[in-house]
């Protein structure tokens, strides 16, 4: 396996790091190497966050990147901040204005709240990016998915699976 480098990007407490770090998990679950390093914006409260992870097959010697092969948008600020990223493979909220042409536009607030939980949206765009990107198992991050969430697996399980198949039927 190639040196794969995501970004995640949404506004504080829409899960971006959480979803990095279950990305992380996982590789290291299928024995590759994985490495992330965490950013925040200046503000104290309403800030962005945004994840950036690297998955190998080999070891990483270097855990920085410019470009992302693959970018997860999940708010409004994180697009505008995610555009300087151009050639990523982007998966962005339906929702957001200003998605450029040839975004994977996932309904993640939508699915999040027909399942009754609008903490959910990191969940569905991690199934989105899992059926995109087809870097990791899926078996492998529900696993991480369990093991981090074990009394709220059923939901999260159901937002990730919604996710990728909301990729699937476009």
């Amino acid at each position: 396996m190639e040196r794969i480098c995501i970004r995640i990007i949404g506004s504080g407490g829409q899960g971006a790091i959480t979803v990095g770090k279950l990305l992380g998990e996982a590789a290291i679950s299928e024995k590759k190497d994985a490495v992330m390093t965490e950013s925040y914006s200046p503000y104290i409260t309403g800030g962005w966050s945004m994840a950036d992870i690297v998955i190998s097959g080999k070891d990483i010697d270097y855990p920085f990147f410019s470009k992302p092969d693959f970018l997860i948008v999940m708010s409004q600020e994180g697009l505008e901040i995610g555009m300087k990223n151009a050639g990523a493979v982007l998966i962005a909220e339906k929702s957001l204005s200003g998605l450029p042409k040839g975004a994977i536009a996932v309904p993640a607030t939508e699915i999040s709240h027909s399942l009754g939980k609008r903490l959910l949206v990191n969940m569905v765009m991690l199934g989105a990016l899992v059926s995109v990107s087809e870097v990791l198992n899926p078996n492998a991050v529900k696993e991480a998915i369990a093991k981090r969430f074990p009394k709220a697996v059923d939901s999260n399980m159901k937002a990730f699976e919604k996710g990728g198949q909301s990729c699937l039927t476009g």
